[in-house]
């Protein structure tokens, strides 16, 4: 008798996913990492923003002086806004390192035009001296009997000596208001030693050269009234 042979028939073989997920996640994980060194590189790439310029003012941190108490019979003075020289008439700190070639440095900035920061303190300075009975800043709806005109001729610090050395230059002219006739004028010069050789110092050399000019102008305005 035979016995019937059960030919064993093809079974479907199931592949497995394991290792395709592996390669997907494999791949993923490449593309996450380029992507991410991409970005890097990327942001690495954009130019940065410039730095933040140093700003300086010229009052600094001088001690305010005593007013003095103006006489009933004082003249009222108007000070006109000072006028700048070309080349002195912005934000600019300038420097000088050789004869008549000016130049400014590219990360230190006065807070405002050296004109506009002197304005008001000439106007303290000239009311502080007691020569006037009121000093008021043009444009004003008030007339005054005295006009003040200044202009700044220069603010640099020059590196051609060491150390380096601050000017500041300011002229004054000094008019009667009614008839426009000049009744004095007289031109400020000072000269200050910078600390360091480099805009801090000039900016702190300024303020020192700013306060005696200050003074000297007020003195002036004051020898004009007494005349």
């Amino acid at each position: 008798m035979t016995v019937p042979m059960t030919v064993p028939m093809p079974s479907h073989h199931r592949i497995s996913t394991r290792p395709q997920a592996l390669l997907r996640a494999g791949l993923c994980g490449l593309c996450g990492l380029a992507m991410a060194l991409l970005t890097g590189c990327g942001a690495s790439l954009l130019p940065k923003p410039p730095a933040a310029p140093v700003r300086y003012t010229l009052d600094g941190a001088a001690p305010r002086v005593i007013a003095r108490s103006p006489a009933a019979d004082a003249p009222v003075l108007v000070v006109a806004m000072p006028r700048a020289a070309p080349g002195h008439d912005s934000v600019h700190m300038v420097y000088l390192q050789q004869p008549q070639a000016l130049a400014s440095f590219a990360f230190n900035e006065w807070v405002d035009t050296p004109a506009r920061m002197l304005a008001p303190l000439l106007v303290r300075a000239l009311q502080d001296s007691g020569a006037f009975r009121a000093v008021l800043l043009a444009p004003s709806a008030a007339s005054g009997d005295l006009r003040l005109e200044t202009e700044l001729l220069r603010l640099q610090q020059d590196f051609s000596t060491r150390p380096s050395q601050l000017r500041l230059t300011l002229r004054a002219v000094l008019l009667d208001s009614a008839t426009r006739r000049v009744i004095a004028w007289r031109e400020f010069d000072q000269t200050e030693p910078a600390a360091t050789d480099d805009p801090a110092g000039g900016a702190a050399a300024a303020h020192v050269a700013t306060q005696r000019l200050l003074a000297a102008l007020a003195a002036f305005g004051a020898q004009q009234v007494r005349r």
